[in-house]
């Protein structure tokens, strides 16, 4: 059994989501020898609503890590399809609007890498190889800018 093939990945579904919506990220996950496991999260009143619309939880340095050597450079591209897939499949929600992310959360750390729509090909390959022992407070999202992934809250902490 590989590394990647002994992580289990908990997706956790918005209620406003839809199965069309959440079949990509489980069917790419699974395609790539994961095992999943998808949950409906009740609805939330308050001011903490949802920023997300699908989250997989599972331990990302070893699924970045095994996506990388599994596929070698095309591993990013399943995981790139499968979340353009979640995003576009909004239903009413025009497609100029940016839709919530999907977020990929380390159990164990709490650390969240932030997945947009829009994020370019480059940000899916450097991702692979990331170390994710550079961060400490989360969320990491790639900065198009600077063409690099980083955590404002990281930055912005004193040292």
């Amino acid at each position: 059994m590989t590394e990647i093939q002994a992580i289990q990945a908990d997706i956790f579904v918005a209620p406003h989501a839809t199965s069309a919506q959440e079949q990509p990220i489980v069917a790419a996950l699974t395609a790539l020898g994961l095992s999943t496991r998808v949950r409906m999260l009740p609805p939330r009143r308050g001011p903490e609503q949802l920023e997300w619309l699908i989250l997989a939880a599972l331990p990302l340095q070893a699924f970045l890590s095994g996506l990388g050597t599994k596929i070698a450079d095309d591993g990013y591209r399943g995981l790139q399809k499968a979340v353009r897939a979640v995003i576009g499949g909004r239903g009413s929600v025009p497609d100029s609007v940016p839709g919530p992310p999907v977020v990929l959360q380390d159990p164990a750390t709490g650390l969240q890498i932030v997945l947009d729509a829009d994020l370019p090909e480059e940000g899916y390959q450097q991702l692979v190889t990331l170390d994710l022992t550079q961060f400490e407070l989360g969320p990491v999202r790639y900065d198009r800018v600077q063409r690099r992934w980083r955590s404002d809250l990281d930055e912005a902490r004193p040292r």
